[in-house]
């Protein structure tokens, strides 16, 4: 590193001395000298070569002091380290001096061994301060990029580790979460393209941010649908609760925002959510030049299989046994076992549910009748009747007795 100083003095024979004592610097190139005589021509002078990395400065000069140059220094976005030199070298100088910021005063004559100490000094603080300057750049940069797939708090803690400390592509096991809009082809078919652009922004935005506010990762977002990952990349030994927590709070925002959006008069559909947890492949795909965080692996298809069978069971959120069992005080009901698409063995899925859904009496009800659904009891089918003729709404008991009616027996399912 070649260091630039600026000296400003108004001593005429000062130039030819500083040029002299620190010759072999400058034939080495280690230093680059320039020479001012006042304040105002340093000030001009820094203005034409932003380069400059230190002053040394006189205190009394014509036009503008060394003092008043200081302070302008100072009050300048970058900041240059000052060294004052002066034969005023009182305590009242050297106070105001260094409370202006100077990095260190010398006094008159010069000593040239104590000034190339403290150049020496001060450009090794310079030097460390371009480091932490440097630094921090590289961590800006990677809390911007960190920021579209995590949460803010984990992006700012990630990017505070290191490049690619803990995004590494590692097998862990993870919790995934699967949404999807039911009836979206349709709406980006019919809907100005502002108007889908503005929905769709709204709709993505509102989602990520209960994502965030359970600290999952969103690894993709493709078009309508959100990919979710909880314990990757930092551990969460609860994340199977996490994911069904924040499974329930993206179906109530989702509910909400369709109901708003029916208020204008678009019809916005329901989100169908997935869940499964297992392991995975997970960590940075996108190579040196892109940031691309996601993971693969059977457990993330199961997701996406899980959020798919939402729209044959008229149910909005299913979630596979691995996180109906690992997830504290799980509160859901049995749906069956799903021959998934792809999959040789069946899939025991369960419909969480909120509290007071849960210890609602029709639940007890609905338990009961899947009890004899499973047991191959015919009273199943009157047991489903009797359920959905007091709840014609419940779109899961309409769903098994439409296919007991039709002559299936038992839970376990094909789904298409």
């Amino acid at each position: 590193m070649t260091a630039t100083i600026l000296f400003v003095d108004d001593e005429p024979d000062l130039e030819a001395l500083v040029l002299q004592k620190f010759r072999r610097q400058i034939r080495d190139g280690m230093l680059a000298i320039m020479f001012a005589r006042d304040g105002l021509e340093a000030l001009q002078s820094l203005e034409q070569n932003p380069q400059v990395d230190m002053v040394v400065s006189d205190i009394n000069m014509p036009r503008m002091d060394g003092l008043s140059l200081l302070q302008k220094l100072q009050e300048a976005e970058d900041k240059k380290s000052t060294i004052i030199v002066s034969a005023y070298g009182d305590m009242s100088n050297i106070r105001t001096a260094m409370n202006r910021g100077a990095f260190d005063f010398l006094t008159k004559p010069i000593d040239f061994a104590d000034l190339e100490a403290t150049i020496d000094k001060t450009i090794r603080h310079i030097e460390m301060l371009r480091e932490v300057r440097r630094r921090q750049m590289v961590a800006e940069r990677a809390h911007a990029a960190l920021s579209r797939h995590f949460s803010p708090e984990l992006a700012k803690r990630l990017a505070a580790s290191g490049e690619g400390d803990g995004i590494e592509v590692q097998w862990r096991e993870v919790a995934t979460i699967f949404t999807d809009i039911t009836g979206f082809t349709s709406l980006v078919e019919s809907a100005p393209p502002e108007t889908l652009g503005e929905l769709l922004n709204e709709y993505v935005g509102g989602m990520t941010e209960v994502v965030f506010a359970h600290e999952g990762t969103v690894a993709k977002i493709i078009g309508d649908a959100l990919q979710v990952l909880f314990n990757a990349p930092g551990d969460q030994p609860d994340y199977a609760t996490r994911a069904v927590a924040c499974a329930h709070d993206l179906d109530a925002w989702a509910q909400d925002f369709c109901a708003r959006q029916s208020a204008k008069g678009v019809n916005f559909g329901a989100t169908r959510i997935g869940i499964h947890a297992g392991p995975a492949l997970v960590g940075n795909f996108g190579g040196n030049r892109f940031f691309d965080y996601t993971a693969y692996g059977d457990s993330i298809n199961i997701a996406a299989r899980l959020e798919a069978a939402n729209k044959h069971l008229g149910t909005r959120i299913c979630v596979s046994a691995s996180v109906a069992k690992a997830a504290q005080n799980f509160q859901g009901r049995p749906v069956g076992e799903l021959m998934l698409r792809g999959r040789s063995e069946p899939l025991r899925a369960f419909e969480p549910l909120p509290q007071a859904q849960f210890e609602a009496p029709e639940t007890a009800l609905y338990s009961e009748a899947f009890a004899k659904m499973e047991a191959g009891d015919v009273a199943a089918m009157p047991a489903f009747a009797a359920l959905v003729g007091m709840h014609a709404e419940d779109p899961l008991a309409s769903f098994h007795l439409k296919r007991l009616l039709n002559g299936a027996k038992g839970i376990r399912m094909q789904l298409d």
